[in-house]
């Protein structure tokens, strides 16, 4: 019998901070920690228990700071190590927890450790890094291919070999078969664990374990390459190991990226049992309609599918709940309706969504206010290496309109465009010229103008949180769709006394309940929205979601 006690983790509201895009402090364009620190009491009434910090520590910025040059240092632009302690110590005074980004995949190729490795075959911190010879026949050891385009090997003239990286070219991947690359993980964790971080969000974390001898891709492989990244032999051996020697020791929330881990094995990452982590972000949901860069169609009934297959993570497994983060479109863009006439609706009736499923929420900054796409016009208005370098890769084969549509639906551009603080210049974002531009709707869709309003999407968003926390059925309870194949309507049980309605799209909808659930009353509704029971019968208007309360 299991007698410990419940971990605060799969209590709390997770709101994810890039700080690049939050708040710029100083007139340079860019966001930096005394921004956020100048914003900590936004967050505090917001409800948000933890706040997830992207990477801040020093970068060259190929990747917008996944790619780190030194572990333990702030990066310039964002500020000092005195900052961040002035950071945490303002998070921790407000009642909320800090979790921070362990980028340990790969490093940049300004990290010392590679600037030594690059030097000769026979450096000592040559076998950080993963360095091969070349084919017998010339080129790259292998067909792996980069996420960012192009073969995921480079060949360094100085010593005749190629090293591998799974991104760009500037973030080679360390060798996790070294025991000496994972003591110095180790160490940098206990670095910030020591500071009074709470835990890490682990970037690509499933990427650490090579498959022995790196073969060839071969068939589907080919597609989707990250379905064998993230299926080395080691994994579990090395997340294992990383519990034992480092988060053991600490009262710690872990959460792992989880491209390319299918639900069966998020499994086993997240069984308490195991060892290993208490969360993955799984990709199913959020990219269920990208093949490629290309984006296709979705419809709800596979939306919800994939919600319920998620929901199955082993009786002794959490789960993340997210629709938006820095790699990802804006949620209300993405899966909502954005239309001005539209948006709001639909942003609370998918804050309602991430606030009512089974798991831990996690909300992206802005997405409380129902922040929205960028208008992009032209691949040169994109700042991300990704897009460029899948450009490369298909402009022989693919018009600029056909491609520039897709990405301009999907490219993680959408959501690092900066925080619409006010309907100010630069959305109050900066005083200065911001490092991608503000948003033109931040004129009307802003922070300043909905804490003004009681029926806004942020009122919406700090009230449903508040009101979950009082919900024993919300926070542990059983999650069941009861009308998987409606085309317009997702409802779910949660517990034994909840029933979540939302409506997905514009028509009103008189939805009859199932049979054997018998509804009691309006248990939460968004403020200015109007929802009727009468005769085992729920209508909603468009974009509209309800919790119902069942017996």
């Amino acid at each position: 019998m299991n007698t410990s006690p419940r971990p605060w983790w799969k209590d709390a509201v997770v709101y994810q901070i890039y700080p690049r895009s939050f708040m710029d402090s100083d007139g340079d364009g860019i966001g930096d920690l005394p921004g956020i620190t100048a914003r900590l009491d936004y967050l505090r009434d917001l409800g948000v228990d933890v706040i997830w910090l992207s990477p801040h520590f020093d970068s060259p910025n190929a990747d917008n700071g996944y790619d780190i040059r030194d572990y333990r240092k702030v990066m310039a632009e964002f500020g000092t190590m005195a900052d961040f302690d002035r950071l945490l110590a303002g998070i921790k005074a407000r009642g909320m927890r800090l979790i921070i980004d362990l980028v340990v995949n790969h490093t940049s190729d300004e990290h010392a450790w590679f600037q030594e490795s690059r030097k000769s075959r026979d450096n000592p911190w040559r076998d950080y890094y993963i360095w091969r010879d070349p084919a017998p026949g010339g080129g790259p050891p292998n067909n792996y291919t980069a996420f960012f385009g192009g073969p995921a090997w480079t060949f360094d003239e100085a010593t005749g070999q190629y090293y591998l990286h799974y991104f760009a070219a500037k973030q080679p991947d360390l060798n996790w078969e070294n025991p000496k690359v994972r003591a110095e993980v180790h160490d940098l964790m206990r670095f910030w664990l020591d500071k009074g971080v709470d835990g890490f969000r682990m970037d690509v974390i499933p990427f650490i374990s090579k498959r022995a001898g790196l073969p060839d891709l071969v068939g589907e492989e080919r597609r989707a390459p990250q379905f064998v990244y993230a299926d080395g032999p080691r994994l579990h051996e090395f997340l294992a190991e990383m519990r034992r020697e480092v988060l053991d020791h600490y009262d710690t929330l872990t959460v792992g990226e989880a491209f390319g881990v299918t639900p069966a094995q998020a499994r086993d990452l997240v069984d308490s049992q195991r060892g290993e982590l208490d969360m993955v972000i799984n990709f199913d949901v959020v990219r269920m309609d990208a093949q490629g860069w290309r984006k296709v169609a979705w419809t709800l009934p596979r939306f919800k599918a994939l919600w319920a297959e998620l929901d199955d993570c082993g009786p002794f497994g959490w789960k993340s709940v997210f629709l938006s983060n820095h790699d990802n479109p804006r949620s209300v863009s993405h899966f909502g309706d954005d239309d001005p006439a539209w948006v709001e609706r639909s942003a609370k009736t998918i804050a309602t969504l991430i606030l009512t499923q089974r798991g831990t929420p996690f909300l992206y900054q802005g997405e409380e206010l129902g922040m929205t796409n960028f208008p992009f016009e032209r691949l040169d208005q994109f700042d991300d290496l990704e897009v460029a370098g899948r450009w490369r890769d298909v402009a022989h084969r693919v018009s600029e309109a056909e491609y520039l549509e897709s990405v301009r639906a999907l490219a993680r551009d959408n959501a690092r465009t900066p925080m619409q603080w006010s309907s100010g210049p630069n959305g109050g974002f900066t005083t200065g010229r911001p490092w991608l531009a503000v948003n033109p709707n931040a004129a009307w869709l802003n922070a300043q103008d909905q804490a003004a309003r009681a029926d806004s999407v942020l009122a919406h968003c700090r009230d449903l949180i508040a009101w979950r926390r009082a919900q024993p059925d919300l926070l542990d309870g059983a999650y069941r769709d009861v009308d998987p194949d409606h085309a317009q309507i997702f409802a779910y049980r949660r517990g034994e006394g909840l029933l979540v309605v939302l409506n997905f799209g514009r028509e009103t909808v008189r939805w009859p309940v199932p049979a054997g659930i018998a509804v009691r009353g309006l248990a939460y509704a968004p403020k200015g929205q109007t929802v009727v029971i009468e005769n085992g019968v729920v209508a909603l208007e468009g974009w509209t979601s309800a919790v119902l309360t069942v017996g």
